[in-house]
């Protein structure tokens, strides 16, 4: 399935803001990434398996606010990276 990320997170996947990746849920389709790109879940991810409070992940345009949801080889994720500063 389709995965759009965000410019902060290419460096984890040489410059490629698109990327497939496989899973039957949300969590799945993470760790694949993180098996493909080492260190790009924790990116994401805390240490309490939730999602980062800068992160929001999208199913076909729907926020996900849980790991848990199920997700088909045709849907698409899109990662949002929300910008801090002052």
């Amino acid at each position: 399935m389709k995965v759009v990320l965000p410019s902060p997170l290419t460096d984890y996947t040489d410059g490629r803001r698109e990327v497939a990746a496989s899973g039957a849920t949300l969590d799945g389709i993470l760790r694949d990434l993180d098996r493909q790109f080492a260190g790009i879940r924790f990116r994401m991810i805390d240490e309490q398996e939730r999602i980062r409070p800068h992160i929001k992940l999208f199913v076909n345009g729907t926020q996900q606010r849980t790991l848990d949801v199920a997700v088909q080889h045709d849907d698409e994720i899109i990662v949002i990276a929300a910008l801090s500063g002052g």
